[in-house]
């Protein structure tokens, strides 16, 4: 049998085709399951705020411990600035994000165009 991270990336093509919230259950539940998910397009602000919402409901003690996501940054060209988004511009979709268990997922670094990650093969 193969030890290790089962690392899941999901395509922009296949989240644009999904609700809110059915893209917060689809990467709730393979996190769940011990998966690390990479999106190659982030979520937006209200997603990911949704998705720690969600993910606070099905903390168990001894069970499930919740995630640990991090998202590029994203340039202040690409949100449209602050005037587009006080006057309800576009709001700025999040680039690469890495999503998975907390305790199994640890982000080292995190750059403009760059994130290490650190994946056990258990929780801790």
């Amino acid at each position: 049998m193969i030890q290790g991270v089962q690392i899941e990336l999901i395509s922009a093509d296949r989240l644009s085709n999904l609700t809110s919230m059915e893209k917060i259950r689809t990467i709730l539940d393979s996190v769940m399951l011990g998966n690390i998910v990479v999106l190659e397009r982030g979520l937006t602000p209200d997603e990911q705020s949704k998705l720690v919402e969600v993910t606070m409901m099905e903390i168990r003690p001894g069970g499930f411990s919740g995630i640990e996501m991090e998202t590029y940054p994203g340039k202040e060209a690409e949100s449209g600035g602050i005037f587009s988004r006080i006057f309800g511009g576009k709001k700025p979709q999040g680039r690469m994000t890495v999503i998975g268990p907390a305790g199994q997922l640890k982000m080292l670094k995190i750059e403009r165009d760059r994130l290490v990650a650190w994946a056990s093969l258990t929780g801790r």
